[in-house]
């Protein structure tokens, strides 16, 4: 039987893990790939035995890009059917954090497709990049957006004009990496965050997600707004009485996500 393109694990309690599976393609990402990841993030969203998901490739490569063979015949018309950008967003906006365990190659499609977790663990041979250009097109899956609220303009350009790939140490220093380890702890550091957050209060892990993301396209006072009444409405959640009595009584907390 033919493995499937998208793997579903479960390192850790309360960690989800998808993990992207064409080896034979450096895991290029076509429609079947993006359609069972979203289908495999729903799943784990609906799960509340899952806190926190890790999405990750191989050790070659997170993502090579999009799959050209899929795409190079394709019209305007087709493409727009497609909805892919769809996908993305889907991925975008999952409730539960998602870290993204990224080594090799992160290029294109792979590189738009990390931009779309909120957390970046990068192995320091990792390379990324957006070479759309190179192939007569320009990044369609959030590049030219999510690289240059992380990076500015100026790098944002430098890299989406040129097409030109950068190293994980130039995308830690530019801000798109959270944080940078050996190729080989790459995807355990990814778990272990991942276990991290499952053990705090998912309703405040919620919250916490969407102030930041409204941050992304709210002006600051709407932001601000935000934040506020985020923080009003976590105080009627039994998490917060947990929270706040565990660390009066100098016990550790047990969260319910309630």
């Amino acid at each position: 039987m033919t493995e499937p393109v998208v793997l579903i694990e479960s390192p850790a309690p309360g960690v989800g893990l998808l993990r992207i599976n064409r080896p034979e393609a450096r895991n290029a990402l076509n429609m079947e790939v993006r359609k069972t990841l979203v289908k495999g993030l729903a799943d784990m969203t609906e799960n509340d035995s899952i806190r926190a998901i890790v999405l990750a490739g191989s050790a070659k490569a997170f993502a090579a890009g999009a799959d050209i063979k899929e795409m190079a015949g394709v019209g305007s018309i087709e493409q727009m059917q497609r909805g892919s950008h769809k996908l993305w967003r889907a991925i975008y906006s999952c409730p539960k954090p998602v870290i993204a365990a990224v080594n090799g190659l992160a290029l294109g499609g792979g590189c738009e497709l990390a931009m779309t977790c909120d957390i970046i663990i990068a192995g320091e041979s990792t390379k990324f990049g957006q070479p759309e250009v190179k192939i007569g097109i320009i990044p369609g899956g959030g590049g030219t957006q999510r690289l240059t609220h992380a990076v500015g303009k100026y790098k944002a350009m430098r890299y989406i004009l040129t097409g030109d790939v950068f190293s994980a140490k130039e995308a830690f220093d530019m801000g798109l990496v959270s944080e940078l380890v050996p190729d080989a702890d790459v995807e355990k550091r990814a778990i272990a965050m991942a276990l991290q957050l499952a053990e705090l209060p998912p309703l405040a892990l919620l919250h916490a997600k969407e102030a930041v993301l409204a941050s992304m396209e709210a002006p600051l006072s709407a932001g601000l707004a935000f934040e506020t009444k985020a923080v009003q409405i976590l105080f009627s959640s039994q998490d917060q009485k947990e929270g706040m009595a565990a660390f009066i009584e100098k016990r550790k907390a047990k969260f319910i996500g309630k």
